[in-house]
């Protein structure tokens, strides 16, 4: 394996990491970077698989809080309640990513344009509703009710299109539905880890007699620098949303939608 393709491992899954928990679609980016660096993996599968160090980040930065959870559930109608409302949401995604993966991995993973474009028009999005001035109805996430963890659930399947955003598109959905900005934040983190482990398995289930062991020590690069880079992002996270919003977000989206479309016509000497 050429020393280059663990050096641009380690970027991609540095990058994975700080993007994974905030609404800027980190499969976007990785993708985007990937392309522009050269970097090709076996059935797209480290695009995929590097998101096992943020699943693990964020299982480490919340485990206590899981763990208390999980406790209570025996005897919490409000956790078992919060728990079912996970899983609800949770479901959407499972269908349509069982159906459609092979259409999603070899078609929309492989278009840079179409990446660059949902970043953008995502940025608009999210400006839009950060600037919304509605008064949130729930201000805790554990108060969510069952149809509004659906609706959530529904919103995180436009998440399939690479440059949504799993979590801007859960965030939007909560924001839109009427949740505070921290809450909705917190409700994509718990949505996350099952939706994530999902498609990390259902991927290396997929791709188990493609990769070999060339390919898993580039995963192994990325995981390690995906884990550290969302440790930092998760841990900070709330407290700057709360404060802050989403509106950096929308437009680091848009700057960067912009700067691969100048790339892409860069790259084909054509408008």
């Amino acid at each position: 394996m050429h020393e280059n393709a663990f050096l641009v491992a380690a970027i991609l899954g540095v990058l994975e990491g700080l993007t994974e928990f905030i609404p800027v679609s980190s499969t976007g980016h990785i993708l985007l970077a990937g392309h522009f660096l050269g970097f090709h993996s076996t059935g797209k599968a480290f695009e995929v698989l590097i998101q096992l160090g943020a699943i693990l980040a964020i299982l480490t930065v919340y485990f206590h809080r899981l763990l208390s959870l999980f406790l209570a559930a025996p005897r919490d109608p409000q956790a078992r309640r919060f728990i079912l409302a996970v899983f609800l949401a949770f479901l959407p995604a499972v269908v349509i990513g069982v159906l459609a993966h092979d259409f999603i991995k070899n078609v929309l993973f492989e278009t840079p344009m179409l990446i660059a474009i949902m970043l953008i028009l995502g940025g608009f999005v999210l400006l839009w509703v950060d600037r919304r001035e509605e008064r949130p109805v729930y201000t805790d996430a554990m108060q969510f009710s069952l149809p509004m963890a659906i609706k959530i659930g529904l919103f995180q399947c436009l998440a399939m299109i690479p440059g949504v955003s799993r979590s801007g598109s859960t965030i939007v959905g909560a924001l839109l539905l009427g949740a505070d900005k921290r809450s909705a934040a917190e409700f994509s983190f718990f949505l996350s880890m099952p939706t994530m482990a999902g498609a990390f398995a259902f991927d290396l289930f997929k791709n188990r007699d493609a990769l070999n062991s060339s390919d898993f020590a580039v995963i192994a690069v990325g995981f390690v620098c995906a884990f550290i880079a969302a440790v930092l992002v998760v841990s900070r996270l709330l407290d700057f949303v709360s404060r802050r919003g989403y509106g950096l977000f929308g437009w680091w989206r848009i700057i960067v939608g912009v700067a691969a479309l100048i790339g892409l016509w860069l790259q084909s000497g054509t408008v």
